[in-house]
């Protein structure tokens, strides 16, 4: 048996002094999700080219702090204008053209296929994963069937207030009043926050690695916020969009929740080594109970609202804070919520070619550290939307985006080209002088809808 040299036995020292210090290291991540607030629906710039990508009429000092502290991705999309699709793909990391477009979705149950905290733990078994809020509605699998240790279980919008739990026999909200008022807990959004922070501080005091997604249901309708709140917005007079300011005081309240977060990441020593990612499920509604007179449209500058491909039903806020981002700092390169699945991934350490290929989303990872477009490669080149109950696609690629739409017989009637960066305002600005542009995406888009079996009209 060979002597050991001196250097073998440094390198040896070394190695086992570091191995411990690459498991420490590993990163905890909070997702928060937030629900129908749409990309201009804050306190602060979602785009600072942009004057009017936020409202004077709204506060959300938590948010603006996540932005002091992080990165603002200023083309962020939801992977689907309606809040179940969007969770399904958040997810699993898939287009809503593959994983579903609509609320029910019985060809794809999640629990069959790869998920955020199966991944986590596929890289790290140590991690441990919890989901607090709002599920959706018909899931099919429950948290703890998709990797999820702790949750608040199968929840949907009636958990957080909907009419016919505040009272309302017909179940409309045209039919109650355009708010209510809880002074104890209105959204649920301090019990949510309570949930997460009591995990966090578990799995901090074991030794555990941790990945927590804390989806509120505000703002989700029906509009509940506390009194106080309530009288506050009401003497600051008008809103400067079709919102109330009941609507507004359950923003705050929804912006203290994420305050507490923070706060509580802080606290417990972690935030050196803790990603944080806020983002909303779609854009914002068109119209909220109450908000009348001649007012900006609750989306304004974006065209379009929920439920809708165009800009103000998927654009929504995207902001992440972490070990290297630069606080303050913008990126213009277009992401979705179905890359976060990749994102994590990579960032908890797993290489992209480890996924299946089911997975849509691209690690969006290295814009972490570099913003510029020169940092990142799509590997499909582009994001793809798909809504045929609707009877609309779209794909953004680049500065562009191109709206398909569908007539009856499941072909394409017509398309729409715009060119939504800088300026992500459609209505009135369609491009139809570049029709070889508008051809290559619509075939791209094709092909990807065929490529994932998509849903037809």
């Amino acid at each position: 048996m060979p002597i050991p040299t001196l250097r073998s036995t440094i390198l040896a020292a070394l190695l086992a002094w570091s191995v411990p210090s690459v498991f420490a290291a590993v990163p905890n991540i909070l997702l928060i999700l937030t629900d129908d607030q749409g990309w201009s629906q804050l306190s602060a710039h979602m785009d600072p080219r942009i004057e009017n990508s936020k409202s004077d009429y709204l506060e959300s000092p938590n948010l603006e702090r996540l932005i002091e502290q992080g990165r603002r991705f200023t083309s962020g999309y939801s992977p689907a204008p309606l809040c179940t699709p969007t969770r399904r793909s958040i997810l699993c990391g898939t287009t809503a053209a593959r994983s579903g477009t609509e609320f029910a979705s019985p060809n794809w149950i999640p629990a069959e296929h790869l998920t955020i905290p199966k991944a986590l733990k596929a890289v790290d078994p140590k991690y441990r994963a919890a989901h607090f809020g709002k599920w959706g509605s018909q899931m099919i699998s429950t948290p703890e069937q998709c990797g999820y240790d702790a949750s608040d279980g199968m929840t949907s919008n009636g958990t957080g207030g909907m009419p016919t739990t505040l009272g309302v026999e017909s179940g409309r909200h045209g039919d109650g009043p355009p708010h209510f008022i809880d002074d104890i807990d209105p959204k649920r959004t301090v019990t949510v926050t309570d949930r997460a922070i009591e995990f966090m501080t578990e799995q901090v005091e074991s030794d555990n690695p941790f990945y927590v997604q804390v989806s509120y249901y505000a703002q989700h309708l029906s509009v509940v916020t506390r009194q106080r709140l309530l009288d506050k917005y009401e003497a600051k007079g008008v809103p400067d969009r079709k919102y109330t300011p009941a609507w507004a005081a359950m923003l705050e309240e929804l912006d203290t929740g994420v305050g507490r977060l923070l706060d509580a990441v802080e606290k417990l020593g972690v935030d050196s080594n803790t990603y944080l990612v806020f983002t909303t499920d779609n854009g914002g509604r068109g119209s909220v109970p109450g908000g009348r007179g001649n007012r900006a449209a609750p989306n304004f500058p974006l065209s379009g609202a929920k439920h809708q491909l165009l800009e103000g039903g998927i654009r929504v806020p995207f902001i992440v804070v972490g070990p290297g981002i630069q606080g303050g700092s913008i990126c213009t390169v277009p992401v979705a919520g179905y890359d976060l699945l990749s994102t994590f991934y990579a960032i908890a350490g797993g290489e992209a070619e480890e996924l299946t290929s089911e997975v849509d989303g691209a690690s969006i990872e290295p814009l972490f550290r570099d913003e510029t477009q020169d940092a990142f490669e799509r590997p499909q080149k582009a994001l793809f939307f798909h809504r045929p109950d609707r009877g609309e696609s779209a794909i953004r690629e680049g500065d562009y985006k191109l709206m398909v739409y569908w007539n009856e017989s499941g072909s394409v009637d017509r398309t729409a080209l715009y060119q939504v960066e800088p300026n992500p305002t459609e209505e009135g600005r369609e491009i139809t002088d570049d029709p070889q542009r508008a051809e290559a995406m619509k075939n791209r888009l094709l092909a990807h809808l065929y490529l994932v079996d998509a849903e037809r009209k």
